[in-house]
């Protein structure tokens, strides 16, 4: 059985995730999400925990017609690019294929037994959280860049745009001027 994995921040979850996610799915027996950097949150740059990362991630998949399995987890940071790899083996079930296109979990992934695949990027200089951060900051149309359901969990159920705009704005920089 191949089993895929796949890591990002999601910060939010956004459209080029879920292409990326169904790419991986293609080419796997069953996927493993993995929320990366599942320690950060309420910062500028990580303004969402761990949970909510997953409740975007699970309302979404909730809403598709996978025909295989998916896991969706978390994992912490380890501060050795080194040791990261065996760290994500040793909390998550086997895998063979790393779907990326990072270039530090590239080097990583080529240095051991494992395969990378990179995933197409879709619409990269719109469908980036750091930009969709900064329309919700400003105040902008971002809606149309992520699926309905994250939009609505961050709108109706967490305050998300509120708490980006407070974190971008008050709390940790200000690069609105």
């Amino acid at each position: 059985m191949n089993t895929g994995l796949f890591v990002g921040r999601f910060q939010p979850f956004h459209n080029g995730h879920m292409k990326a996610i169904e790419y991986s799915i293609e080419r796997s027996d069953r996927l493993i999400v993995c929320v990366g950097s599942a320690q950060k949150n309420h910062e500028a740059d990580n303004p969402f925990t761990a949970g909510e990362r997953i409740e975007m991630v699970w309302r979404v998949l909730a809403h598709g017609n996978l025909k295989k399995p998916v896991l969706i987890t978390a994992v912490d940071d380890v501060q050795n690019h080194e040791l990261w790899l065996a760290h994500l083996e040793s909390y998550l079930p086997q895998f063979n294929d790393v779907f990326s296109n990072d270039p530090m979990t590239e080097l990583l992934v080529r240095e051991s037994s494992h395969k990378i695949i990179n995933v197409p990027l879709v619409d990269r200089e719109e469908l980036m959280a750091t930009v969709i951060r900064s329309k919700m900051a400003k105040g902008e149309r971002w809606k149309q860049l992520v699926p309905t359901a994250v939009y609505d969990y961050l709108i109706n159920e967490i305050d998300g745009e509120n708490r980006v705009k407070f974190l971008l704005t008050q709390v940790n920089h200000n690069p609105l001027k």
